[in-house]
C-alpha cells in the first residue's frame, strides 16, 4: 500500500495548486502593457486578463471594465477560458475523489485494495484537470510572444507576461505534482511464490512385501 504520508502530502500540493488556479484565473494581470523601443513611459499601466481589462494610474487608482460581450473576444482568449474553467472543475472532482480514497480517511476503510484504487484514481483526474490548465496559459503565452515579436505590432500595443499567468503556472505545476503522488496509489500485488514444496507422500499402506 502506498504510505499515508506521500497520499496527504500529494493532496496538500494539489489543493495549493487548485488554489493558484482560482486565483490566477480571476486575477486581470495575465498581461501587461509593455516599455520597449521608443515608447515613452506613461503614468498608466494596461492589464488585460480573461475576464476584464484594467488601467492602473501613478495616482493609485485603479480602472477595470469586464469584457461586454464574449463573441467580440478572440477564439484564442474564449479558449484559455473554457480550459481553466474544464481544469479547475475537474480538480476539484479529483480532490473529491482522492479525499475518499486516502488511507488517513475512515470511508470504505473495510476494503484498503479499493481506497488505493480510489486514491489513484483521484490522482489521475488532478493530472487530467492539471494538464488543462497547462496548456491554457501555454497557449496564452504563446500568443503573447508571438504578438511581441510580430513586427507589424504597434509598439504602444504590445505586451508582456503578467503576475495572474505565472501564478495560474504555478497552480498548475503543483497540481501535476500532487496528482502524480496520488496516482502512485496503486496497490500492489502480492507476489505469489512459483515454487510450491510438494507435501511429503506417507508411504502406502497397501505395499507389499516380496521375499
Amino acid at each position: 500500500m502506498a504510505n499515508s504520508g506521500v497520499q496527504l502530502l500529494g493532496f496538500s500540493l494539489s489543493l495549493v495548486g487548485v488554489i493558484g488556479l482560482i486565483v490566477g484565473t480571476i486575477l486581470p494581470q495575465w498581461k501587461m502593457s509593455a516599455y520597449v523601443g521608443d515608447s515613452i513611459i506613461t503614468a498608466v499601466a494596461t492589464y488585460q486578463g480573461l475576464w476584464m481589462s484594467c488601467a492602473f494610474q501613478s495616482t493609485g487608482q485603479l480602472q477595470c471594465k469586464i469584457y461586454d460581450s464574449i463573441l467580440q473576444l478572440d477564439s484564442a482568449l474564449q479558449a484559455t477560458r473554457a480550459l481553466m474553467i474544464v481544469g479547475i472543475i475537474v480538480s476539484i472532482a479529483g480532490l473529491g475523489v482522492a479525499s475518499i480514497g486516502m488511507k488517513c480517511t475512515t470511508c470504505g476503510a473495510e476494503d484498503k485494495v479499493r481506497k488505493a484504487r480510489t486514491a489513484m484514481m483521484g490522482g489521475i483526474i488532478l493530472l487530467v484537470g492539471a494538464l488543462s490548465a497547462v496548456v491554457a496559459c501555454s497557449w496564452f503565452a504563446h500568443n503573447v510572444i508571438r504578438a511581441f515579436y510580430n513586427p507589424f505590432t504597434p509598439v504602444n500595443t504590445k505586451f508582456e507576461f503578467g503576475a495572474a499567468i505565472f501564478i495560474a503556472w504555478g497552480g498548475s505545476f503543483l497540481d501535476v505534482l500532487g496528482g502524480a503522488m496520488l496516482a502512485a496509489s496503486c496497490p500492489r500485488r502480492k507476489q505469489v511464490s512459483k515454487y510450491h514444496k510438494n507435501p511429503t507422500r506417507a508411504p502406502s499402506s497397501s505395499t507389499k512385501e516380496y521375499v
